[in-house]
């Protein structure tokens, strides 16, 4: 058997920046590699190819999104994972030079550790000929996935395991496809740019780590762009190990009244309102979190929010809850109590007491500033005299956020919302949002911005 050109198909989750593949093994079976717990696309996929999934491998124990090969294994898939992975339900158990008979194609198990311990590659063969091998979170487009997800103490450790990986990786043919689950938005990646697929001889050429001329140069330049990451991150390898529960029903959004809604909110639940930005603004339950929905809203829900506490869902009545709940049941947000049945203007006819937040334009910026991007876009360009502190870090850090008037910013808008939810229910009074971003204010105040740190 040969692999057609269209045999592989990508299913790239804009909002996490992963990638999962399914593969045509004719006959109407696929293979799917790295597939999620929402398996939306991937299933639309295979049903307009009409194909039926055998074989789910895991390329690793994933830490930014929850595996859906439990719940392809539920409609009869073979899962192929990591033997040191130890996962606790029925696997295929692999170790480094296994192969796997695909009924014309072979898989050959490449370990390649230095993401995470037990990171297995799979090589894709047609007879003895390499077609393109599944790289997971070691070699990606332009770089390799961090190695910092186990700790400090094993950080240089594992960069070293990398170095490694990759060069037994780069002695593929140049024609051998690279397929990575990692790619561009990814926070276990460093590399921005559109490509999410390459090839040996691409990368071999021009991907910086390896070009560095030894594993020290490479431990280097591999650490120098790693930034922070999402807290949820330290939980979902070990769910993954045990394997996430199964979802036997479509999600529903679970309809309550507000008397429920502030007895929930009074036992400790959370309003998760995931209205715009300007929605929001103009009126919202006094101490919700506010997280737009967007492509990043699982990001930010779990670099937030404690999974254990049940959420009250808040939002338009235009907005789909399909699209809220199952980017949280991919990062193992399951405790979702329900929604404020007829959104906000329920809770107004109910006399509920609301919130309003101060949005301005960059030409209005007046007195303090705190700019919550990530470290690498405030050093790229920030306001003078600006505080930074990151999104992800502002629960631990409000408090350090003097209890006076300041303005929120971020990129566009959106991540400025919810550091301002986060600072009202600690109980800031006078924040404000900027409505655009930092080039907008050097564009309207026609002075510069700053650069690197103060």
């Amino acid at each position: 058997m040969s692999i057609e050109s269209d045999a592989l198909i990508p299913v790239v989750d804009d909002g996490l920046g992963n990638s999962a593949y399914l593969l045509d093994l004719g006959d109407g079976r696929a293979l799917a590699v790295d597939p999620p717990r929402d398996l939306r696309a991937l299933q639309a996929t295979a049903q307009r190819r009409g194909l039926r999934v055998v074989y789910a491998a895991d390329t690793h124990l994933h830490a930014d999104f929850l595996t859906g090969v439990c719940q392809l294994a539920a409609d009869g898939a073979t899962i192929l994972a990591s033997a040191a992975g130890h996962r606790t339900f029925e696997h295929r158990a692999l170790r480094d030079g296994d192969e796997v008979d695909l009924d014309g194609l072979t898989v050959q198990v490449l370990a390649t550790p230095g993401h995470t311990d037990e990171h297995l590659s799979f090589l894709l063969r047609d007879d003895a000929s390499p077609v393109g091998v599944f790289t997971g979170g070691s070699l990606i487009v332009g770089s390799a996935a961090r190695t910092d997800l186990l700790g400090p103490d094993r950080t240089e450790e594992l960069a070293r395991a990398q170095h490694a990986s990759l060069h037994r990786l780069a002695a593929l043919p140049d024609t051998t496809a690279v397929w990575p689950t990692h790619g561009a938005g990814s926070f276990c990646s460093a590399p921005l740019g559109a490509d999410r697929t390459s090839t040996i001889g691409r990368e071999r050429a021009t991907n910086p780590l390896l070009t560095a001329p030894d594993a020290d140069a490479f431990v280097t330049r591999l650490l120098a762009g790693l930034g922070s990451y999402p807290a949820y991150f330290a939980r979902l390898a070990e769910v993954n190990r045990r394997g996430p529960a199964l979802i036997t029903n479509e999600p529903t959004l679970v309809p309550l009244n507000v008397s429920t809604v502030r007895g929930l909110l009074a036992d400790g639940a959370v309003a998760l309102d995931v209205r715009p930005v300007t929605d929001v603004a103009a009126g919202h339950l006094p101490g919700a979190i506010a997280i737009p929905l967007r492509a990043l809203f699982a990001t930010w829900l779990g670099w937030l929010l404690d999974p254990a506490v049940p959420l009250v869902i808040v939002r338009n009545a235009d907005q789909l809850p399909a699209d809220i709940l199952w980017p949280a049941l991919n990062i193992g947000y399951d405790n979702v109590a329900g929604e404020l049945a007829g959104g906000m203007p329920a809770w107004h006819a109910a006399r509920g007491p609301v919130a309003t937040t101060r949005l301005v334009r960059p030409a209005q910026v007046d007195g303090p500033v705190l700019d919550i991007r990530q470290d690498t876009e405030y050093a790229a360009g920030h306001l003078p005299d600006a505080t930074h502190i990151e999104l992800g870090d502002l629960p631990a850090q409000a408090d350090a956020v003097s209890d006076t008037p300041v303005t929120v910013m971020c990129g566009h808008g959106e991540r400025a919302m919810t550091a301002a939810s986060l600072l009202e229910r600690a109980g800031h009074r006078e924040v404000a949002i900027l409505i655009g971003g930092a080039e907008d204010w050097a564009a309207a105040s026609g002075q510069p911005l700053q650069d690197g740190w103060p």
